[in-house]
């Protein structure tokens, strides 16, 4: 039993060792995504030795740099509960009416197209973002086109593809490729009904893994892309998407100083979206951030579409910019702008681990 705690114990601390290093390789990136997990497997591994640790040197030394761990990893993922302080800004009469959104990856294989259908004509949001889509998706939510007149349809077949469907008119729209020719991520600038503007970004960037691209360069770069034109806008804007990566990651700390966005699960939750077939590895890939004129009412996520990701749903409203909410803009030091500009051109020079060889529905 000692040495079954000894070995847990150890496994357990490299996984909590290795996010520290700046190495984008999948096997030192994937641990922080299951910050969460190693929490909780941390905490039932330093309960049990309490009893056994009495005599033992190397366990009793071991539970010491894991109590350290849980009380880090709890500091970290409480910003991200209601624990932490948010406050809830009430709808002024003169701000924008409220906007519904809902971002999801459909997971390209699913063929449960009805499901969706089902959800947007129940939910009726102002806009939606579909990823992974492609011209089977894309035939499939032509029904939904009478509701939704305005779109971006980026139809591809590498579990890359994008469709974007709004309810509000579309002012402008772009599909940029900003590391890849493969990896799209649309920005449309859109006017609610009661005239406010604000720009959207959807983003799906590829993960680091073992089965598709082994480092995070491309992710990390595509993103980090994207938040340097999210801030060159002077109107309000929100991101959101399949991000690949979690809210607590270094490279997310990053995409967050940069474009000088909110998060907008600080002080509601971690609303863990994938895998929704797994519950126990369930993390929050698809995020939502925002500027200081945007004001988040709720954000949730919707039951399983039949995807591996459940759909992210959110509400807010547009107004002027409050000190409170001021205060969660973070910026870049002098080195983390270095840091950024090489991450981006390490992005653009990564080339891809061909991903229409991986997608298959075997492997994805």
């Amino acid at each position: 039993m000692i040495e079954l705690l000894c070995f847990l114990s150890i496994f357990l601390l490299i996984l909590s060792v290795l996010p520290f290093s700046k190495n984008q390789h999948w096997i030192f990136r994937v641990p922080e995504f299951l910050m969460l997990q190693i929490t909780i497997l941390q905490v039932i591994v330093f309960g049990i030795s309490w009893f056994w640790a009495k005599g033992e040197t190397l366990l009793f030394v071991l539970q010491i740099f894991q109590l350290g761990f849980i009380i880090y990893h709890v500091f970290t993922l409480i910003r991200f509960t209601k624990f932490y302080k948010n406050k809830d800004h009430r709808r002024p009469k003169h701000a924008s009416e409220l906007v519904r959104g809902i971002a999801v990856n459909v997971y390209q294989f699913n063929t449960q197209f009805q499901k969706l259908i089902d959800l947007i004509a129940k939910e009726q949001p102002d806009f939606f973002i579909t990823m992974e889509s492609n011209s089977d998706w894309e035939n499939a939510m032509r029904i939904v086109e009478k509701d939704y007149p305005f779109s971006e349809k980026v139809t591809l077949e590498n579990t890359y593809g994008m469709h974007f469907y709004s309810k509000l008119e579309i002012l402008e729209v772009k599909t940029h490729y900003f590391v890849a020719d493969d990896l799209p991520s649309i920005e449309a600038k859109l006017k609610t009904k009661d005239g406010y503007e604000f720009v959207f970004f959807g983003v799906h960037p590829p993960p680091p893994s073992p089965t598709e691209e082994k480092t995070s360069k491309e992710r990390d770069g595509d993103l980090l892309s994207i938040a340097k034109k999210v801030k060159s806008h002077k109107i309000p804007v929100l991101v959101s998407g399949d991000f690949n990566n979690v809210a607590w990651a270094y490279s997310s700390q990053l995409f967050r100083k940069t474009s000088e966005l909110i998060d907008a699960r600080i002080g509601r939750g971690i609303f863990a979206t994938f895998h929704a077939k797994h519950w126990f590895f369930r993390v929050p890939l698809d995020l939502l951030y925002h500027s200081k004129e945007i004001f988040v009412k709720k954000i949730f996520t919707y039951p399983s579409i039949g995807s591996d990701h459940f759909p992210l749903g959110f509400n807010f409203f547009i107004d002027r910019e409050e000190d409170e909410q001021k205060e969660e803009i973070k910026t870049l030091e002098n080195g983390e702008i270095h840091e950024v500009n090489q991450l981006i051109e390490e992005g653009k020079k990564e080339k891809s681990d061909n991903r229409e060889e991986f997608a298959t529905e075997d492997e994805i």
